[in-house]
């Protein structure tokens, strides 16, 4: 069983993160952003090497952040302007720079790193501590689909090169609502790596109660980054909570 901790994630992947997992909408990302937060003061939970963060300070934004991995943190810091952003080492869901913050954001599906219900309603109520009245919080998140799963599992090829392999194997438990994912990556030096995962899912409409118990309402849901529908066709969703 994997049994991961707040640290664990930027433990494993920090050391090639930005080559190996950039879902090329960072800067899709901040433009959304920085409209929804005007000149708010902003906080990224899991800030991790500033993909996000550092553009949108680059717009002119004043953001903040709260991380738990320092591996994560001082791949930022040896960034332009990644020296300079307040950054809290902790776990999200419980610890917080002090606010209040006129906007919130969670991105890269991070939600589901916390891998317990508990933990994701711990986090939107420490984000609803945090934010001013009339702030944002949104969140980029996948809707879960086990389309060619079977009996529970799956293998994917994710790279296939003359000298490189990259798969995934992944076994969901539909109780837990938990995703294990068992990640190889095989260079051209021969090397095998092994990156584990572990993650939570949870729909929508699932997120949207735990909104709710936190005092916050949902107030947009798109199905990108450019605003498109969200419709049963969507693989991920943006959504936009306000704090009355």
């Amino acid at each position: 069983m994997l049994i991961f901790e707040p640290e664990t994630f930027g433990h494993l992947n920090a050391e090639d993160y930005d080559d190996t997992q950039d879902p090329g909408t960072a800067e899709a990302a901040a433009t959304l952003i920085s409209e929804i937060a005007g000149q708010t003061r902003i906080l990224e939970l899991a800030i991790g090497t500033g993909r996000v963060a550092l553009p949108l300070i680059a717009k002119g934004h004043d953001v903040s952040g709260i991380e738990a991995s320092e591996d994560m943190v001082e791949k930022m810091r040896s960034k332009p302007g990644g020296a300079e952003v307040d950054v809290l080492i902790g776990d999200m869901a419980d610890v917080g720079l002090p606010g209040p913050f006129g906007h919130i954001y969670l991105v890269y599906n991070t939600l589901f790193n916390l891998t317990s219900q508990d933990a994701q309603i711990r986090l939107f109520a420490n984000v609803a501590d945090r934010l001013a009245p009339g702030g944002t919080f949104l969140i980029e998140a996948f809707v879960p689909d086990f389309t060619g799963y079977n009996r529970h599992q799956r293998v994917d090829i994710r790279k296939l090169e003359m000298e490189t392999l990259w798969l995934s194997a992944v076994t969901h438990d539909p109780v837990a609502q938990r995703l294990d994912h068992q990640r190889l990556r095989v260079g051209p030096e021969g090397k095998a790596r092994l990156v584990p995962l572990q993650l939570r899912y949870a729909y929508p409409a699932e997120i949207d109660l735990m909104a709710r118990l936190a005092g916050l309402e949902l107030s947009h849901r798109w199905g990108g980054w450019d605003k498109r529908t969200f419709d049963t066709a969507s693989q991920v969703h943006i959504s936009v909570y306000g704090k009355p």
